[in-house]
């Protein structure tokens, strides 16, 4: 039976969603964002060290509605963070080519190097916690969480087509 055309789980899939809520709960409890955080150098809250990563994420830089988007949050809480990032010489606006009424935000070269410091703090700890895995495990992590991603994400933005949904950037 095709998963798409069920809406019974199954064990297996049921049998995952404690463990992550378990991982979800270990990450938080042990303040891995805010240790990243202050990895930074930056006096940062969590939201705006979201933009930068995102931002340095990017291939390009993004409209404030790409990045909420990215974010899965709405749009005024970006602009917030943006303004606050710009202000601190962390972003900056450029025009937008395809649009003249546009812009486009891009971090500076010192966001760039504080989003890099909160992802190589990130990377470092998460590298820690599986260091006694055979490459064989780590490999296979790598592999199926980027399916599992890919597929959510496909599958999230099949759902707001069907229903004429709003992602929560819309707002």
């Amino acid at each position: 039976m095709n998963a798409e055309s069920s809406d019974k789980p199954s064990v297996d899939v049921l049998a995952v969603l404690p463990r992550l809520a378990q991982l979800t709960n270990a990450l938080n409890r042990g303040r891995l964002a805010e240790r990243a955080t202050a990895a930074t150098g930056l006096s940062l809250d969590r939201p705006a060290v979201g933009v930068l990563v995102t931002l340095r994420m990017a291939d390009r830089p993004l409209r404030v509605g790409e990045i909420a988007e990215r974010m899965q949050v709405v749009g005024p809480h970006v602009t917030r963070q943006v303004q606050e990032l710009e202000r601190r010489s962390l972003v900056r606006r450029i025009g937008d080519p395809h649009d003249r009424r546009a812009s486009l935000i891009e971090p500076t070269p010192e966001g760039t190097e504080a989003a890099n410091r909160y992802a190589a703090s990130l990377v470092g700890w998460f590298s820690q916690a599986i260091a006694d895995w055979s490459d064989q495990d780590r490999d296979d992590l790598g592999r199926l969480l980027g399916r599992l991603v890919d597929d959510v994400t496909a599958r999230m933005n099949r759902l707001d087509t069907e229903t004429g949904g709003e992602s929560p950037a819309a707002g």
